[in-house]
């Protein structure tokens, strides 16, 4: 017998008893004795005995598989919210298949197709930057395919999803800006059709009415793709005029890099001249000189929470929409403190 390749049978020929009773004793049924349960379960172990994931799907007609569609794995961000969500799919005995987009929509639905081929139970989304036609996720929703979005919300009514307070966050970002005495901040805007970045405007927008300081539609800059290059080319044009910001605000960690880059290589002292925040609290946030501001996301949190909904919608049949939304937390750094 192969290591990994025994069966229930094998297990009753060793100790001779009936498949069943090996059956029942894996399973804690009642009516096995204490010793005939530690001498099966202690056999195997020893043989790395596993059940038959195929047969168990045949007989419950489910794959104990969950499909998980994310934009980018080494998204530190992503990478948090698939550790929950492995997390909560290993304790509750299921398997992940996991793909990346690349924020690519074409990509993302050839993987939809596949991983529905792949017979899953159900599917855990965030979608990708270029999406707008939202057509092959309606298709599956319209037939109680369960499916539970994290982070990104679709244009769809009546899903399940789990995000955070994009809104709050940024609000506490800005308005913490202010607080150190900064007055003209500059915002570095994500991609306008996800709503993550609608919600971080509002939120950079709301903080700056509320301290009674102007809006200027000039200080919104698009970084659609949010790259270390592409804030750094921004910031080196704006901050070589002499109509300068006195603080960025960006919608996620790699643009307030490219930012504090920029402003270093123009000799603009961070955080004495210009006062820096980011969004989502990546490790390297903490590692550059200086540390960064930033607020946080409870990623590992979404995945597990994100996994509970759809096993709540696999196990009860029903799909009933709902939205939680997670706290964010502002972690300030020395990027953002002037010194008193």
């Amino acid at each position: 017998m192969n290591l990994g390749q025994a069966t229930i049978k094998d297990i009753a020929k060793a100790l001779n008893v009936s498949p069943s009773t090996v059956s029942r004793a894996l399973k804690d049924y009642p009516g096995i004795s204490e010793e005939t349960r530690k001498k099966v379960k202690d056999l195997a172990e020893e043989l790395n005995y596993r059940p038959n994931a195929v047969a168990l799907s045949l007989r419950q007609s489910k794959s104990f598989t969950l499909g998980v569609i994310v934009p980018e794995v080494v998204h530190f961000f992503f990478s948090t919210v698939i550790s929950g969500i492995e997390e909560g799919a290993l304790v509750n005995g299921y398997n992940v298949i996991l793909c990346q987009t690349n924020e690519q929509y074409e990509r993302e639905v050839k993987m939809v197709d596949t991983m529905i081929s792949s017979q899953i139970d159900g599917l855990l989304v965030s979608h990708s930057r270029e999406t707008k036609d939202f057509s092959h996720f309606k298709r599956l929703l319209d037939r109680n395919f369960p499916i539970v979005f994290f982070d990104r919300l679709p244009e769809i009514e009546n899903t399940v999803s789990v995000i955070v307070d994009d809104f709050m966050g940024a609000y506490d970002a800005v308005a913490h800006l202010i607080l150190q005495g900064y007055r003209d901040v500059l915002h570095l805007a994500g991609p306008k059709n996800l709503k993550i970045s609608e919600q971080r405007l509002s939120g950079y927008r709301k903080a700056l009415q509320d301290a009674g300081l102007p809006v200027r539609e000039d200080r919104i800059i698009p970084c659609p793709n949010g790259t270390l290059e592409e804030s750094q080319t921004h910031c080196s044009l704006l901050f070589s005029g002499t109509d300068r910001p006195d603080a960025v605000f960006a919608s996620n960690d790699m643009a307030a890099a490219g930012a504090i880059e920029a402003l270093k290589a123009l000799g603009i002292s961070v955080p004495e001249t210009v006062g820096v925040v980011g969004f989502s609290n990546w490790q390297f946030s903490s590692m550059i000189a200086p540390p960064m501001t930033t607020v946080a996301q409870p990623g590992f949190e979404m995945g597990s929470r994100a996994v509970s909904l759809l096993l709540q919608c696999i196990e009860s049949g029903k799909y009933n929409p709902t939205t939680e939304v997670l706290p964010t937390a502002l972690i300030p750094r020395a990027s953002s403190q002037r010194k008193k």
